[in-house]
């Protein structure tokens, strides 16, 4: 009855969402998942991944479950960072109900929390990590509904090369963080193999970074790459305003957020960025309808990959009722789930074969700032 009445009061929580569809089942027979988000460093990712699991939970449960059987939700903070994803997955690892994860978030967690998972067989599906390393850790027991930064980097390279024909890149980027520098890498790569490079890299973390000091120092670059974390956006945004000879500007998917409109504004005009999916693009599809009729306004990509992630797990709970079982049925030939950006498929490593949605901030009224981000392709 609590629920109900905050749900009525703040009717797009998704946290109370969950604990409304939790409390209905009680202590009855349920499939029991978890999500993983970094509810400290991050509060509103955080909501974004939770609204996608949250509205994957109240679909199941309102079509009568898996096989009958309602899901359960736990929801776990970890905070964002290596230590805190590792005690998360340790404690979901010991609850033997737990039969899968959607998470983690950013790449350095989902990276520390993998050996956790492999080593208890507990299946996790990211939503949000992008870093090429996942892949290379060859984790059966690992999986993402988001594509890698080998896409990502490679649809900005072709970009700059083809679209605005520019060939000498200075990318900004956080030396601690796996996400920004698997981006960078794969980006420069990608450049390079069309026949471009990067002639600076910037490092967003150093104590004495400034700026215009560093765009004064990359002189012959002619366009700009924002390989920025979440931890780095604020950073990332002063080379936006600083950015005196105008170049234009590309950013990875951490870019990708309400404070690059509200304080890029004028300056991030035409900012071209990579993202998984893009709810203009794809209007008219289901998810995006029911997910605006749930929310009250538009989602974005965290809300559709973590729904995707959630889809995932209860078309393989409709097969695999223990851990092993979900494994093997997000592995097996032929496993597709009906998910918000489409159908979900996985490859052998346990990556998404999934493309990129380019979007660009243009003049608007959608996000309240005045301007928003919508599809290169619109």
């Amino acid at each position: 009855t609590q629920f109900s009445k905050a749900l009525q009061i703040s009717p797009n929580a998704p946290e109370t969402k969950i604990y409304f569809n939790n409390a209905k089942i009680s202590d009855g027979t349920a499939f029991k998942i978890a999500v993983a988000v970094p509810i400290q460093s991050d509060p509103s990712g955080s909501l974004e991944v939770l609204r996608g699991v949250a509205q994957a939970q109240e679909e199941v449960n309102k079509t009568g479950g898996i096989n009958g059987v309602p899901l359960k939700v736990v929801i776990a903070d970890d905070a964002g960072k290596a230590e805190g994803a590792i005690q998360v997955a340790q404690d979901l690892s010991k609850d033997e109900q737990v039969l899968g994860v959607v998470g983690h978030s950013t790449s350095d967690a989902s990276i520390a929390a993998s050996k956790v998972y492999k080593d208890t067989k507990l299946v996790s599906i990211s939503p949000v990590s992008t870093s090429v390393e996942l892949t290379k850790l060859s984790n059966p027991y690992f999986f993402r509904t988001v594509p890698s930064d080998y896409v990502s980097g490679r649809a900005l390279a072709d970009y700059a090369l083809q679209k605005i024909q520019r060939k000498q890149a200075v990318v900004f980027f956080n030396s601690h963080s796996g996400y920004s520098q698997s981006l960078k890498n794969e980006f420069a790569a990608a450049l390079s193999l069309g026949g471009g490079s990067v002639v600076k890299e910037i490092d967003l973390s150093a104590a004495d970074f400034s700026a215009a000091k560093a765009l004064g120092q990359a002189t012959s670059a002619d366009v700009i790459m924002l390989a920025a974390n979440t931890d780095t956006l604020d950073k990332a945004l002063q080379v936006v305003q600083s950015n005196p000879k105008k170049l234009p500007v590309l950013g990875g998917d951490d870019v990708y957020a309400p404070k690059t409109l509200e304080v890029g504004r004028q300056q991030a005009l035409k900012m071209v960025v990579a993202v998984p999916w893009h709810i203009e693009a794809h209007a008219g599809d289901k998810f995006a309808r029911a997910s605006r009729q749930m929310w009250g306004a538009a989602v974005n990509w965290r809300t559709a990959l973590a729904y995707d992630a959630a889809q995932s797990l209860v078309t393989a709970l409709k097969t695999g009722s223990n851990r092993v079982g979900v494994r093997d049925a997000l592995a097996a030939n032929g496993f597709q789930a009906m998910g918000g950006s489409g159908v979900v498929r996985f490859l052998s490593s346990g990556d998404r074969n999934a493309g990129i949605q380019l979007v660009q901030v243009v003049a608007g009224k959608k996000s309240g700032f005045g301007f928003d981000f919508m599809p290169v392709n619109k």
